[in-house]
């Protein structure tokens, strides 16, 4: 579906009618200068719009980089003892 057009002011200025064609008719774009800056979509459709829904855990586990092995100590140099030319 493509998503119906506004120019920004319009949409400032007839916010009530934005929300009823998001809600009648599916999302709506808002638009700056001609260019697509947002889209508005039904609060029911938000949870599906999500790219994955794994938690954090499970999001790490299927990571590419699982098993790679990372040097992940850290230096004891504070900076204090370097010298600085001003």
């Amino acid at each position: 579906m493509i998503a119906a057009s506004w120019p920004a002011q319009k949409a400032k200025n007839r916010f009530d009618e934005l929300i009823d064609k998001t809600l009648s008719e599916g999302p709506q774009t808002i638009t700056r200068r001609g260019i697509p800056v947002a889209t508005i979509y039904p609060a029911t459709e938000s949870r599906t719009k999500k790219p994955h829904e794994d938690d954090l855990v499970t999001f790490f586990a299927k990571s590419p980089l699982v098993g790679l092995e990372l040097d992940l100590s850290r230096s004891r140099d504070t900076g204090m003892s370097r010298q600085i030319e001003l």
